[in-house]
């Protein structure tokens, strides 16, 4: 089966952003896109009258409407739209398996909500192994230039962060776009400077050279495997959350990468990408690694 982009919509305005998003990104990619809404019948335990039918024809009318809006921004846009019974979490994770990415829609400045309340988004950014993209919101509309190049975190080593460049790099081509990569260093304790590491460093001509050269040598096979997409390579000193919101403003996608984690309240997304996704100004798209 084909890949496909799939958008969660819940009725709201950031819901609506994000499917607006999705179908710009499907038809860049030349994918359909698909619509999902989730509804599943839960009687409460009130003394009220529950008409569950009206219940499922109100959900009915969030996905078609939103199906109606797309359908009329995009008319050649291959698009379907559904309505599942599950709760939001599962139902996106449920249709993952072919889905190039998964777009949710994020409120302003805060925690991811639109398709999501509460902590599901970032359940579904921590349990997806599909790359999932949070599309801010103004008053329902993408938060997202017209241009600008496809920002990408680079973080440890080649292997580390080749899902997360490889989605940069392939997201830049099928836009038009130039990637700027950005690696984040700082300096080591006292007891961590190992004999190898400090004839490697040195080996480079220091520390600076030795970072630059981990970031060009994990860029050179998409640089080969992309040689029309435009890239620039910026090596700064801080933490990675800081360095890389400080360069997304001038971004119209940032890409950060999300290691497999988890706490004692379940996985985890890691600080890099909570960061992107509670202050960064353009959408983000957190990727899984391998």
């Amino acid at each position: 089966m084909s890949r496909e982009i799939v958008a969660g919509v819940d009725g709201s305005p950031e819901s609506l952003a994000a499917a607006d998003w999705a179908a710009r990104e499907a038809l860049h990619r030349g994918l359909p896109l698909r619509l999902a809404h989730a509804w599943r019948w839960e009687p409460l335990d009130l003394p009220l009258v529950q008409d569950r039918a009206d219940q499922e024809h109100v959900a009915d009318a969030v996905v078609r409407e939103a199906e109606a809006t797309i359908a009329g921004r995009y008319p050649g846009l291959a698009l379907t739209a559904e309505v599942i019974g599950d709760t939001p979490v599962a139902a996106l994770l449920g249709i993952e398996e072919h889905a190039e990415m998964i777009v949710i829609g994020s409120r302003g400045h805060g925690a991811v909500t639109g398709f999501l309340l509460g902590s599901y988004g970032q359940q579904i950014i921590a349990g997806a192994t599909r790359p999932v993209v949070a599309v801010r919101s103004r008053d329902g509309d993408p938060a997202e230039p017209p241009t600008g190049h496809v920002l990408v975190g680079q973080l440890g080593s080649p292997e580390d962060s080749a899902a997360a460049l490889g989605f940069a790099f392939g997201t830049a081509a099928a836009r038009g776009a130039s990637v700027r990569a950005v690696r984040a260093w700082s300096l080591p304790p006292l007891f961590a400077y190992s004999p190898l590491s400090m004839r490697l460093a040195d080996d480079a001509g220091g520390l600076v050279p030795y970072e630059e050269k981990a970031l060009s040598d994990a860029l050179a096979p998409w640089r080969e495997r992309y040689p029309d997409v435009p890239v620039t390579e910026h090596v700064e000193l801080g933490s990675a959350g800081q360095v890389l919101l400080s360069a997304s403003g001038a971004a119209q996608l940032l890409v950060v990468g999300r290691r497999a984690k988890r706490g004692a309240a379940g996985p985890r997304i890691g600080s890099v990408a909570h960061a992107a996704l509670h202050l960064a100004p353009c959408p983000v798209a957190v990727v899984p690694q391998g």
